[in-house]
């Protein structure tokens, strides 16, 4: 039986794993250097101190992440919707934080300070959000059968050292300090009380006439060539290792497809039941039957089983391939008929390959990126002219390397009709900021001369769709969660009575009119002025320590960095 630590685990750590697999990946490239190739002899580990972990070795850079991971889990409470990149950069400042306990002689934690912890951890709490009594117990009865390895030891040791970071981190914050004048800045930020409309003009419609001339064109070219610049390219062929030639060799026995089927059920979801011609029907439960269930899907699982194993072996035997070539030294001479008589002699001829960039992988192998990327190692300057088995769309293939021709300005005939589009573009959204200049003066006028602002949107129109809006009273601190961002960056520089310059945002413009305005509250005594000032300067504080960790960070990243050879 499943347990509820598994379950837990299981649901919420899925990102924590990804970090581990990124950070075993980050530990290879900083053991193997820039070594291509299959058995290259001059691999070498690279030592990279951080803090007491070397991040070479997997299992310290595990530890150091597995840490960061189980600790923000225990304080989030779901670690779910945070980025790989995120975690990372908490277990560097973690570490760092930990360190500077260590110099600053910060005593292990007490009991009493992690049982304290233990109240405040958002794993533990509530609906209500205060601490969890049964949540906590449950989570330590768990702990006992969770097959993962994790104690109750592994708990108070991450709380422990949280607790001793939370101790640095209030030394490096100090008391936190606020001028007056920002707190009135913020306080007029997010308490002024806003009645604004809107006129929003619609940019997809807006189709003006443009007919650009040989000149203009050719010199729009001149002046955005860096646009049509022609990226370097590879030519290159390749070997092809079918799977699919492979699938008449391969046998899978009853038990297998089966056992494929239960480990992979969400891929083979039966075929969806027929609904009763008559939509008044009661409808009838599900019926559920495993054995018809696997029976109706039975025939594509043992496809898909098959497909599969077959690109395993197609990847393999390209893989023997690259090795022997290896051994050969062919991959590190120009491919000439030596090569071609090696690959004959086991039934591979060599297909051409269209010139491609790194951005846009060869069209026939499905504009692979991993192909692409990998066609870009090889050639002169790198002495390497074979690829290593790589993956392909129909089972698996080797690159040979037969050219790279370098990045080049094309002739305008050559890109003439995107030259033309982007010119038409480009004028298009001229004449559109143009066109907006135009329409705020005449708004401007109409209100100045009395006229509401809906009758004034539409004597303003000038040809283009505006549609007018007119929007309730609201404070930034209490706006519509769907309100338009353009609208709000509009704000900051509108009085009463004002319209604003007409924002750009995607495919329409708008403007915004200010038909009230009132200024919040400024005088100390105001309660939220008091609490603005707490505010502010728990960020502030908050923010120089962290400013001064990342700091400490970046400074021991760049020592330990390897050095070049």
């Amino acid at each position: 039986m499943i347990t509820w630590i598994q379950r837990y685990f299981q649901h919420h750590f899925k990102t924590i794993f990804a970090v581990l697999l990124a950070v075993t990946i980050v530990s290879f490239i900083f053991t193997i250097g820039a070594s291509p190739g299959i058995g290259r002899g001059d691999r070498r580990v690279v030592d990279r101190q951080f803090f007491g972990y070397n991040l070479s070795m997997q299992d310290e850079s595990q530890r150091l992440m597995g840490d960061a991971s189980l600790s923000a889990n225990l304080q989030l409470g779901n670690v779910s919707g945070l980025e790989a990149e995120q975690i990372q950069n908490y277990a560097f400042q973690r570490a760092a934080t930990l360190h500077l306990a260590d110099s600053w002689h910060i005593p292990v934690s007490t009991t009493a300070e992690i049982t304290e912890a233990i109240k405040n951890l958002r794993l533990f709490a509530g609906q209500d959000g205060a601490f969890d009594p049964l949540a906590y117990a449950r989570f330590r009865d768990n702990l006992k059968t969770n097959p993962r390895g994790l104690t109750e030891a592994d708990i108070a040791r991450i709380i422990s050292d949280d607790v001793r970071a939370k101790k640095v981190q209030d030394l490096l914050a100090g008391p936190g300090y606020v001028l007056t004048g920002d707190v009135k800045t913020q306080l007029s930020r997010a308490d002024t009380s806003w009645t604004l409309a809107t006129a929003t003009a619609d940019y997809a419609s807006y189709a003006p006439t443009i007919k650009p001339s040989d000149a203009e064109l050719t010199k729009f070219f001149d002046e955005n060539s860096f646009r049509y610049e022609i990226p370097p390219r590879i030519v290159a062929s390749y070997a092809e290792f079918s799977a699919l030639n492979l699938l008449k060799e391969l046998t899978v026995t009853d038990v297998e497809v089966r056992a494929f089927y239960d480990a992979n059920p969400t891929r083979f979801p039966k075929p969806a039941e027929v609904k009763p011609a008559d939509a008044k029907a009661p409808a009838t439960p599900p019926k559920v039957d495993p054995a018809a269930d696997f029976a109706a899907v039975k025939s594509l699982v043992e496809t898909t089983l098959k497909l599969e194993r077959a690109q395993k072996l197609a990847l393999k035997a390209a893989s023997d391939v690259a090795l022997a070539i290896y051994e050969s030294k062919l991959d590190q001479s120009v491919p000439g008929p030596a090569l071609d008589a090696f690959l004959a002699d086991r039934s591979l001829t060599l297909k051409p390959l269209a010139p491609f960039t790194r951005e846009a992988g060869p069209a026939e192998l499905a504009s692979s990126q991993e192909i692409a990327n990998e066609a870009f190692k090889l050639g002169k300057a790198q002495n390497r002219f074979v690829s290593e088995a790589l993956a392909g769309p129909t089972g698996a293939v080797i690159l040979v390397w037969k050219d790279t021709q370098p990045a080049r300005k094309p002739l305008i005939a050559e890109v003439r009709e995107k030259v033309a589009a982007d010119y038409t573009e480009n004028e298009k959204r001229k004449r559109f900021v143009d066109l907006g200049k135009s329409i705020k003066a005449q708004l401007e006028a109409r209100l100045k001369a009395g006229d509401p602002f809906d009758k004034a949107v539409v004597a303003s129109a000038n040809g283009v769709k505006l549609e007018a809006k007119t929007l309730p009273a609201f404070t930034l601190r209490t706006r519509p969660q769907d309100m338009d961002y353009a609208v709000l960056g509009a704000l900051e520089r509108l009085e009463k009575g004002q319209v604003s310059d007409m924002v750009i945002n995607a495919d329409k413009g708008v403007f915004v009119y200010a038909a009230d305005k009132k200024a919040p509250d400024l005088s100390e005594t105001n309660p939220q002025f008091v609490t603005a000032r707490i505010q502010l300067a728990s960020y502030n504080a908050r923010l120089g320590g962290s400013t001064y960790v990342s700091e400490l960070v970046e400074r021991e990243l760049k020592r330990s960095e390897p050095k070049e050879p």
